[in-house]
């Protein structure tokens, strides 16, 4: 009889939840045990684990390495998917494989590459992969340089952090002037040229910025399980358009991504994004980790999580076709439990774990799939 296999995730999105889901319900009948840490007591992946703790604030990377591997040996863990640290855990690898550890993650020279977008984009470029004109950006006068050349060529400029994940700081650049028409309804992504000049100029430190032109839809990302042998197991390529969703196995998108996957080492699985530049396919974003949407794979009868932890235990899947393609579907909102009110949050201080106030209980909800 195989033995359980331990699993660790470290502050993760939300949705992994259904990451999880798929670890136990593992077409090998496989038992899975699942330990979580997170940063917020009411993560309700700390919830759907079997196992959770709160993770320490205020640890520097190096730090964040030796609480990690202290995890993994008093917790017996097998296969480790790092989202937070990933750089600095990656740099460690061996020290995880002596501690009876494997990391389902890419190599550190992928990671370094594709932490920056700005790098990310030289390097693809390097290899034949089509990108968006872009410019790195620092101050205010080389935005508005960036802003009038966009422009002229006939695109929508919009910007976002050279390094980042989540569409977090994402905005589209306008020109109309601010009216009271930016104030009905809901906030939007764009914001006037001249605040952003202003703010700027008015800042202490510069940004670090890259304006590109505003891509259009669809949207591809093509989820890779990639072996340490640099060979692409899997890849599917996840379409949106607004609410619709969908799944493709078109080699627009599929040749680029396993390009960028097996030429730069990404194994384990990673996440690689397209968008449109008028009539062709260009390189949008690089994940070097699991996508939040992974999930959504299960639709085509593939479970890219339990193929991903076979692989890291050196149990190779051999190369995956999904056996059919879902519906289009769409993404909703639904409820999931939390953990009981009580769990303390830990922090740091001159070096010393010090339990806190737990934080109140509150409702949370994850996304879902339905079809349309």
């Amino acid at each position: 009889m195989l033995s359980r296999v331990r699993v660790w995730l470290n502050r993760t999105y939300a949705e992994n939840v259904f990451f999880m889901d798929q670890l136990r319900r593992n077409p090998a009948d496989r038992a899975v045990e699942i330990h979580a840490t997170h940063g917020d007591p009411d993560s309700p992946v700390l919830a759907a684990a079997d196992t959770a703790d709160l993770e320490p604030e205020g640890l520097s990377p190096a730090a964040y390495v030796e609480y990690a591997l202290d995890q993994c040996a008093r917790r017996g863990i097998d296969v480790f998917v790092p989202r937070l640290h990933q750089a600095a855990i990656v740099a460690h690898r061996a020290e995880f494989a002596a501690a009876g550890t494997a990391l389902l993650a890419p190599t550190p020279e992928a990671v370094a590459v594709f932490e920056d977008k700005a790098t990310a984009y030289e390097a693809v470029r390097s290899v034949g992969v089509p990108v968006p004109p872009w410019h790195r950006v620092r101050t205010a006068d080389e935005l508005l340089a960036a802003v009038e050349e966009l422009e002229a060529a006939g695109h929508r400029p919009c910007f976002k952090p050279a390094a980042g994940a989540g569409g977090v700081g994402f905005r589209m650049i306008t020109r109309t002037p601010f009216s009271l028409a930016h104030l009905t309804g809901f906030p939007g992504p764009y914001v006037q040229l001249d605040l952003v000049v202003e703010a700027l100029r008015r800042a202490e430190e510069p940004v670090d910025w890259l304006v590109m032109p505003r891509l259009e839809q669809p949207e591809v990302s093509v989820d890779c399980l990639t072996g340490r042998d640099n060979r692409v197991r899997l890849a599917v390529g996840r379409t949106k358009n607004g609410r619709r969703r969908g799944f493709t196995l078109d080699e627009r998108w599929l040749a680029p991504a396993r390009l960028i996957a097996e030429g730069f080492g990404l194994h384990h699985l990673s996440n690689i994004q397209f968008r449109m530049l008028g009539d062709r396919p260009v390189l949008l974003d690089v994940n070097t980790r699991p996508a939040g949407g992974l999930h959504q794979l299960s639709l085509c009868g593939v479970n890219a999580p339990w193929a991903a932890v076979q692989l890291a235990l050196g149990e190779d899947p051999g190369v995956i076709e999904p056996p059919f393609l879902g519906q289009d579907y769409t993404v909703v909102s639904g409820p999931r439990p939390l953990a009981p009110a009580g769990l303390p949050r830990r922090r740091v201080e001159s070096g010393v774990l010090l339990p806190a106030v737990p934080a109140p209980a509150r409702a949370a909800s994850a996304g879902e799939v339905l079809p349309l």
